[in-house]
Order: C-alpha cells, then structure tokens, then sequence
C-alpha cells in the first residue's frame, strides 16, 4: 500500500522496547518493534490499518489544523494591514508541543477502529484480529497495574475504553457471522 485518499504513505519500525503504533499528518505510519512481537500478523495488519484510517480520515491534518488555530488565538496573534503576526519563537515551541500532545477525538478513534476492520477484510484476513489486538493490549494495560505513570496507561488514557472497543469489534464480527479464530489468547507472540 503506497497511498490513501490521495495521501502518500510510507511506512517504518521503530526498534524500541516501547509498545505502539502512530500516524502523522504527512502519512507516515510508525510501528513500535514490540508491539509487532506481541500480536500475530493479522492483528498488527488491524493496528496498521487503523493507523492508516487516521491518515484517511485526515485526524492529525484536522489535529495540526486545530492545534495552530488554538495557539493562534490563545496568544491572541492578530492581523495588522491584512498581514498575520509573525509566530515567535515561544509560540511556535507551544505549537510543536500542541501537536505532539494532540489526541484524537473518540469518535476519531472509533472510526480509525472501523477502518482497520474492513483494511483487515480487503486483505481477505479475519476482522476479529481488531478485537483480540485490543484483547491482547487491555492484557498488557492490567499487568501494568497500579503504575498509572506506565507509559502503557499513559497511551490508553487518551484513547476510548479499550472494553468498549472490544465490544464493538466482536459484536460486528458476531453479526456479520465471521468466525472466531481459535486459539487466540494463549501465545503473545507471532
């Protein structure tokens, strides 16, 4: 897959310890190594296809678009003569932080969930590898346990409650009579 909607895309693996997946506005899709450790290849196929439904759906253009907007007006940069202000250097240090603490909207995520659902069914693979990846996740968010500050819980805490995902992805795997795969819990590994 070279493009969506237009949208070149290029792909890398970020050989970290860390688990995660990201896009940018510019269609980058990042994966984290382990995170391509713990999940079988359908279910990584799931998470890149969700990655590559915000760069679809254009979240982190919307994202960036909002995040100059706010700094815009918080800083309350104003046109003199039909010329923008010029951005200082403070202000383009608080924008490059929006950006990078910028999170998607719920519906954003459930809609980049839905995306990797049908990504997963064009490529003839089994849908039900969105449900078990969160499976597979809310497993690693529990045995993080009470360390909130874990950079686990941290990522989960700006995205929807991964028992709602869960449900949601075997509820429409289950009306749509797709079979769910065997064996789906007991490795975490491909």
């Amino acid at each position: 897959m070279t493009e969506v909607e237009g949208m070149p895309l290029n792909f890398k693996v970020y050989y970290v310890i860390d688990v995660n997946a990201f896009a940018c506005a510019d269609g980058s899709v990042r994966v984290f190594s382990s995170l391509m450790d713990i999940m079988t290849d359908e279910e990584l196929l799931g998470v890149i296809g969700h990655e590559v439904g915000h760069v679809a759906h254009k979240d982190s253009k919307n994202g960036f678009r909002t995040a100059l907007l706010t700094s815009a007006l918080k800083d309350g940069i104003s046109s003199q003569g039909g010329k923008a202000a010029a951005l200082t250097e403070s202000q383009l240090g608080d924008l490059g932080e929006a950006l990078v603490n910028a999170n998607y909207s719920q519906k954003q995520e459930r809609a980049a969930d839905d995306y990797g659902y049908e990504f997963l069914k064009k490529a003839g693979k089994n849908p039900w590898a969105m449900a078990l990846s969160f499976q597979k996740l809310k497993k690693m968010q529990e045995e993080a346990g009470a360390q909130k500050s874990s950079k686990l819980n941290q990522l989960f805490s700006t995205h929807p409650d991964l028992d709602t995902r869960i449900r949601r992805m075997e509820e429409r795997a289950t009306s749509e009579g797709i079979e769910k795969p065997a064996n789906t819990m007991e490795g975490t590994a491909k």
